[in-house]
């Protein structure tokens, strides 16, 4: 291959075959039976919860110039225009470093260099020099000159600190930067009503 388009190739390699079905709950035949039974009560909260955790449940593909594999360290590294997959959620690095935990089952750890940009599946968009995920924690910082914009907001800050879960975000400034923070309101100015353009494209789905 001329690339690597190697999540695939890496994961095959870095991770167990039994990873992905220790990852499956099993049910008893007894479960089952009530499960179906309840499946209707549970349609609703599965669709609210879905399209929150759809991402998180996707397979995540990277697309490198070059890949390597340190077995022990349970450590893969994506070298060269780093394009990296997971739902419809997008970023791109120089260098990215992917670590697993001591099983090798699963992604613990990211760390991202050298031109960072990140497109999440809700179309906001966020560049550092640097970004480091946790897992474990649902931790993404992104530090070195860091912005984070939608649509016309934007908020930028030496260091950003996200809480995925729980739709938190820290900003701190550096030493010659101070944090700087610009909203639109959503509702117009003055009670004007907003252009449908700016309608269509806010219920436009986000496609990356």
């Amino acid at each position: 291959m001329t690339r690597v388009g190697a999540a695939i190739v890496a994961l095959m390699i870095a991770v167990p075959a039994g990873a992905a079905l220790a990852q499956t709950p099993r049910s008893t035949p007894g479960k089952a039976k009530e499960e179906r039974k309840d499946a209707p009560a549970k349609d609703g909260a599965a669709k609210e919860k879905g399209d929150k955790a759809s991402d998180s449940k996707q397979p995540v593909t990277v697309d490198a110039d070059k890949m390597e594999r340190y077995g022990k360290e349970g450590l893969v590294v994506f070298i060269g225009s780093v394009v990296a997959r997971q739902g419809n959620s997008v970023q791109y690095a120089d260098r990215m470093e992917v670590y697993f935990d001591e099983r090798g089952e699963r992604i613990v750890r990211t760390v991202s260099t050298g031109s960072v940009k990140i497109v999440t599946r809700d179309c906001r968009t966020g560049t550092a020099k640097r970004a480091e995920y946790f897992d474990l924690e649902q931790r993404l910082v992104l530090s070195g000159g860091a912005r984070v914009w939608e649509d016309e907001n934007i908020v930028t800050g030496e260091t950003i600190t996200i809480f995925l879960s729980e739709d938190r975000s820290v900003v701190q400034g550096g030493k010659n930067e101070r944090v700087s923070a610009t909203f639109y309101p959503r509702d117009g100015k003055d009670g004007a009503a907003v252009p449908k353009t700016e309608v269509a494209a806010a219920k436009a789905p986000c496609v990356n």
